[in-house]
């Protein structure tokens, strides 16, 4: 997708944090391509797909200072995560040049 709609995909699917974040790194598609995977990680733990008005940017990846992966939850993911009663979003990312998955666990207050 990005070899074949350039800068309009990245600008849909990506903040311009997770954009910074990946364009500083050596492997750059690489790691587009682990947030992909986590923010359909993210999508499987809501239950939700892309209803509800979820849009790609709502749900953004980032990183600790230590590389630890956090998850920002923003607009219409946002409104699903408050109805749920989720508090926390973990998410765990692995990529290689081939391939890249992602792994999210969402709990609410009940759970920690």
């Amino acid at each position: 997708m990005i070899e074949r709609h350039g800068d309009l995909f990245i600008n849909r699917v990506y903040t311009p944090d997770e954009i910074r974040y990946c364009r500083n790194r050596k492997q750059t598609t690489e790691h587009f391509t682990g947030r992909w995977a986590a923010k359909e990680a993210v999508l499987k733990a809501l239950g939700t797909g892309w209803r509800r008005g979820i849009s790609w940017r709502d749900i953004e990846i980032l990183n600790e200072p230590g590389g630890r992966p956090v998850v920002n939850i923003h607009g219409g993911a946002r409104l699903v995560v408050e109805q749920l009663g989720i508090t926390r979003m973990q998410v765990s990312i692995s990529h290689c040049r081939t391939h890249a998955t992602a792994f999210a666990v969402a709990t609410g207050s009940d759970e920690e």
